[in-house]
C-alpha cells in the first residue's frame, strides 16, 4: 500500500490549510513521507502560487517540520513549477531559492500561440475551460490542446526536474465533448510527449484528484495513454494532489488497483535526495 504522497499543497500557495496540519494526518495515517511542492512562484498576480515574499517563510517552516517529526514522518521541501513560455522563471532559479529536495513540472496556463493569453484548463469551473477555448483560440479544439502538448514538450526540453505533473489533465474539461482521447492527433501528441519523457529520464505523476473531487472519472493519466506509458517503462508516482490534509490519500486504492491491472509492480519513491521504485504490492 502507498504510505507517502509527495504532491502536497498548503496554504502557502492555493491549499486550505498550513503545512503542519497536513503532517499531523500524515503521521494519523501512518505515512512514511510526504513532499510540500507548492505552486511555484510566477511574475503577475495571480490566487494560487507561492508568493515570492513568503519564499523565506516556506522554507524556515518545512525546515521545522523536517526536525520536528524526524522520527515519525519524512518531510520534504519542493515545488510544483509552473511552465509557461517567456513569462516564468528557469526552474533552476527556484529550485536554488527554495532549496528543494526535488520538482514536479507542470502545465496549467496554456499560451495562445496567436494572441498571448492564457488559457487556463485547471480549476473547479469547467466554463473557464470553456470560455478559453472560444476567446483564445477561436474554439479550435485541435490547436489548444496541440498548444498544451507543445507547451509541455518544450517544458522537458529546456527545464530541469524530476516528475511530468498530471501530464494529460488536458482532458478534464473535454469529457469527450470536443475530441476523443483515442483519435489519431491526439494520440500522436501523447505519443511525441511520452517519447520525451523517456529521453530525459522523467517519473510520470499518476495523479487521483479528477476522481475524487469529481471532475472526471479516471487518473490523470489513465486509460490509453496510461498503457503506453507502461509500455514504455517510463517509471510511475501515485500522488493525490491533496490541497488539504484530508485528501493526502485519496483515490490511492484506485490507482493501485489500475496500475497493477494493467502491469505496473513498482511506484517511485523518494528517499534522502534520491528516487527508488518500491513494490506496489
Amino acid at each position: 500500500m502507498t504510505n507517502y504522497n509527495f504532491h502536497l499543497h498548503s496554504n502557502f500557495s492555493d491549499g486550505a490549510n498550513n503545512p503542519q496540519d497536513y503532517a499531523d494526518k500524515a503521521i494519523e495515517l501512518g505515512f512514511s513521507s510526504i513532499g510540500f511542492t507548492e505552486h511555484s512562484p510566477l511574475p503577475f498576480d495571480n490566487p494560487f502560487s507561492l508568493d515570492d515574499n513568503r519564499v523565506e517563510d516556506y522554507i524556515k517552516t518545512i525546515d521545522n517540520l523536517k526536525n520536528k517529526y524526524k522520527d515519525q514522518v519524512k518531510i520534504y521541501r519542493a515545488l510544483e513549477m509552473d511552465y509557461i513560455p517567456g513569462i516564468s522563471s528557469d526552474f533552476n532559479f527556484w529550485k536554488n531559492k527554495c532549496k528543494t529536495d526535488y520538482l514536479i513540472g507542470s502545465v496549467h496556463l496554456v499560451k495562445s500561440p496567436n494572441i498571448g493569453e492564457l488559457w487556463f484548463t485547471d480549476g473547479p469551473k469547467h466554463e473557464t475551460y470553456d470560455h478559453g477555448l472560444k476567446e483564445y483560440f477561436n474554439g479550435d479544439i485541435k490547436l489548444a490542446v496541440s498548444s498544451y502538448y507543445h507547451q509541455l514538450n518544450e517544458m522537458i526540453e529546456t527545464q530541469r526536474f524530476d516528475i511530468v505533473g498530471h501530464v494529460d489533465k488536458i482532458k478534464m474539461y473535454n469529457r469527450d465533448r470536443y475530441f476523443r482521447e483515442d483519435e489519431v492527433w491526439y494520440q500522436k501528441l501523447v505519443d511525441e510527449c511520452l517519447d520525451l519523457v523517456v529521453q530525459h529520464g522523467l517519473i510520470i505523476e499518476v495523479n487521483t484528484r479528477g476522481i475524487y473531487k469529481k471532475r472526471f472519472p479516471g487518473l490523470f493519466p489513465d486509460g490509453i495513454t496510461l498503457q503506453k506509458v507502461k509500455n514504455l517503462n517510463i517509471p510511475v508516482l501515485i500522488s493525490s494532489d491533496a490541497h488539504q490534509p484530508n485528501e493526502i490519500n485519496l483515490g490511492f486504492k484506485i490507482a493501485e488497483a489500475r496500475l497493477l491491472k494493467m502491469g505496473f509492480r513498482d511506484v517511485m519513491y523518494f528517499d534522502e535526495g534520491n528516487w527508488h521504485p518500491r513494490p506496489l504490492y
